[in-house]
């Protein structure tokens, strides 16, 4: 029985995302699970269970299943399929996931950082397509990025290139949750951002109403979108000016807040990184969205089916 469909999973530092896709990418059926209150081995039973039901519930056997590929919030060793840590997920230190996954579901899974996986979507099938050297980020509890550079995803020697979130914009700062200070993350993830806007308004609000509330001209929501590009602005500066990039593409749902967020960072890039680097750079919403982890999943699976 030949294999005709893959497994993609997105896990972020508050949902799962499970979807069965057919090879040539295309999303069958898609679930999102909250994973909020799961941490260490029962997030990973969790996964398990997660892949087992969808497997039921299509009436498919294992043998018809390519692979499962799964994108984890930290920094991940792909090669060897060890997860080093999770800064927003507790309980995660040097979890050998992809020999656990494998031994328990015997089938074959494929491991990376998720955002890495995200650049490998839109790298593949969305608006980084046209260029050779991309940094894509992501844009949610925490902050992600994948590199690409000469059309190739770049890695790094320990597999653990990309991690702009934890990148320090500050001599002093917030403690972030990977152990740094003053890290990119601490600023710009979605929890740090709706703190400072239960601060301001005094009461519990989301980044949905927070964007919708910016868009009708309010001071104090237009404010924390205008202090929060500006900080994204300043740490993508940095890797404009350093990797001569012919694009960033943004996703996540911190993303979702659209122009407010996206005119404040190319203003602070165009200020902020040397000219000639500067002119080049084109600053793009990912055009997956919330699909992007998935499919990204989905293509650490092809990818490795075609070495083999």
């Amino acid at each position: 029985m030949s294999a005709k469909f893959i497994i993609g999973i997105d896990l972020g530092g508050t949902n799962l995302k499970i979807a069965l896709l057919a090879k040539n990418l295309r999303i069958i059926s898609k679930n999102v699970l909250n994973t909020r209150d799961f941490s260490g081995k029962k997030l990973v039973s969790v996964i398990v269970f997660a892949i087992e039901e969808l497997i039921k519930s299509r009436g498919l056997k294992k043998e018809e299943i390519l692979g499962v590929g799964i994108g984890v919030p930290g920094p991940t060793d792909h090669q060897k399929g060890i997860v080093h840590f999770l800064p927003n997920i507790p309980g995660w230190r040097e979890v050998r996931l992809k020999n656990i996954l494998e031994q328990r579901l015997k089938i074959k899974v494929q491991v990376d950082n998720d955002a890495k996986v995200m650049s490998l979507a839109e790298y593949n099938c969305g608006n980084a397509r046209k260029y050779q050297n991309v940094l894509c980020v992501t844009l949610g509890t925490g902050v992600g990025g994948g590199i690409i550079l000469g059309s190739r995803l770049y890695r790094g020697k320990d597999n653990a290139a990309g991690e702009i979130g934890h990148l320090p914009i500050n001599d002093a700062g917030p403690r972030c949750n990977c152990g740094g200070v003053a890290c990119l993350e601490s600023y710009v993830g979605n929890r740090r951002i709706q703190e400072r806007a239960i601060k301001s308004f005094k009461r519990n609000i989301t980044l949905e109403e927070l964007s919708l509330l910016a868009s009708r001209g309010n001071r104090k929501a237009l404010k924390i979108w205008q202090e929060t590009a500006s900080h994204l602005g300043v740490a993508l500066s940095g890797m404009v000016t350093v990797l001569n990039l012919d694009a960033i593409v943004i996703g996540g749902g911190v993303a979702a807040a659209g122009d407010i967020l996206f005119d404040k960072v190319k203003e602070t890039i165009q200020k902020r990184a040397m000219s000639v680097q500067a002119r080049r750079v084109k600053i793009l919403k990912a055009k997956l969205g919330n699909n992007a982890g998935i499919v990204g999943a989905a293509i650490l699976v092809k990818d490795e089916a075609g070495k083999n």
